[in-house]
């Protein structure tokens, strides 16, 4: 995921951030996606929106007071407005753009402070068939509230308590001894969904970070992190279409003697260093992976062949220009790198011109990188070479 256009797709305001903030330990991919599956569960919404405008409306004709006719238009009014954000935002979802999330947030404790003021008037009017109704409507209301919002427990927590809060209030305040009950009921109801919604939302963070971690592994080297063969072809598969780039395969000149002397797990350190400089230094926009052992493969922007010796030299100067420091002791390697431009062919032709490539520098103690032709035929077999 796209961590620039993630952090776009999260709220901006303060208050909508606090809202929806799922803790400290959350990675931004998971933030993202949390923010994302608010938009879910469209036959929820829809439902909730036709329950309230239609009991508010039934209420508003049975006591055609100012108070009730204002909650049915506010209902009404919210549901015009919340449908179109919402689908504005799921819509930026999938383009993975920014969208209005801020408003539908917003809109969204609007609707369930809206709803909390309805069952408050409904109880305060005395009318207990229209206070029932309501209740009911609004105690519906929390459940899809939960079910649609658990991404977002602080979120869930207030839409419950202005929503349903109110009628623990009207209750108590409305004169009608039965009603005090409400003063205690209510509270704990309103407690025991909260749990319920922060306990769904932890599952449901554990579960996407575990998600992430294996994607993570399935598509990384273990040792130094880079991409490995599976994540560098799917990263090439995602490039767009004609894209000017070249592969560069790097291969490290002297490391075997470095095991021999040093040890496996000094050469594993060195070659966590080698992928830490080429990770400071690849052009901007590059695949770095290591496809095992020592080599590692780099895609760049690249529109020539001129430009791909310059680059390929670059990343040989970049891994063996300078010592390492492994168990307290300098270090040195060479690197050899190939070069090929993409013309069109798949991935598996691209690298394999690369790696034939690699092997013809690797044959010159005087060349630093070849670049291979730009199609098969006479051209590559007058390969450009940049001399180190």
């Amino acid at each position: 995921m796209n961590d620039n256009a993630g952090d776009a797709r999260l709220p901006r305001w303060r208050f909508t951030r606090w809202l929806i903030e799922p803790g400290a330990d959350v990675s931004p991919p998971v933030r993202v996606a949390l923010v994302d599956s608010l938009y879910g569960s469209i036959p929820i919404f829809i439902g909730g929106v036709l329950n309230t405008v239609a009991v508010s409306s039934v209420v508003a004709f049975a006591i055609p007071s100012p108070l009730f006719i204002a909650w049915a238009t506010i209902e009404i009014l919210l549901s015009v407005v919340r449908l179109p954000v919402l689908i504005a935002c799921r819509r930026a979802a999938r383009e993975g753009k920014s969208g209005p999330t801020d408003l539908y947030i917003c809109l969204a404790v609007l609707w369930a402070l809206s709803v909390g003021f309805g069952a408050f008037i409904s109880i305060w009017s005395g009318n207990w068939v229209v206070a029932a109704l309501t209740s009911l409507s609004t105690a519906a209301m929390v459940g899809g509230i939960c079910f649609r919002n658990f991404a977002a427990p602080r979120l869930v927590c207030v839409m419950i308590f202005t929503s349903f809060g109110p009628i623990a209030i009207a209750g108590v305040t409305s004169g009608e001894p039965l009603m005090l009950l409400t003063g205690l009921q209510i509270p704990l109801y309103l407690y025991a969904m909260t749990v319920a919604a922060y306990r769904m939302n932890a599952m449901m963070v554990r579960t996407m970070q575990a998600e992430l971690a294996n994607a993570h592994r399935a598509s990384h080297d273990p040792l130094t992190d880079l991409l490995n063969r599976t994540g560098f072809a799917e990263a090439f598969a995602a490039l767009p279409s004609g894209a000017p780039v070249a592969c560069f395969y790097i291969d490290l000149d002297g490391f075997k003697r470095v095991n021999d002397t040093l040890g496996h797990q000094a050469g594993d350190r060195l070659l966590t260093m080698v992928a830490e400089r080429l990770r400071q230094t690849a052009p901007d926009g590059a695949i770095l992976a290591r496809t095992g052992g020592d080599e590692f493969i780099v895609i760049a922007a690249c529109n020539d062949r001129e430009e791909a010796a310059r680059t390929g030299d670059g990343l040989a100067a970049t891994v063996a220009g300078q010592p390492y420091i492994v168990d307290a002791q300098g270090v040195f390697v060479g690197a050899s790198v190939g070069a090929a431009l993409r013309t069109g062919h798949d991935l598996d032709d691209l690298v394999a011109a690369a790696d034939d490539a690699l092997y013809r520098a690797k044959a010159d103690d005087n060349v630093t990188c070849v670049v291979a032709g730009a199609e098969d035929g006479a051209e590559a077999d007058q390969p450009l070479r940049a001399y180190g």
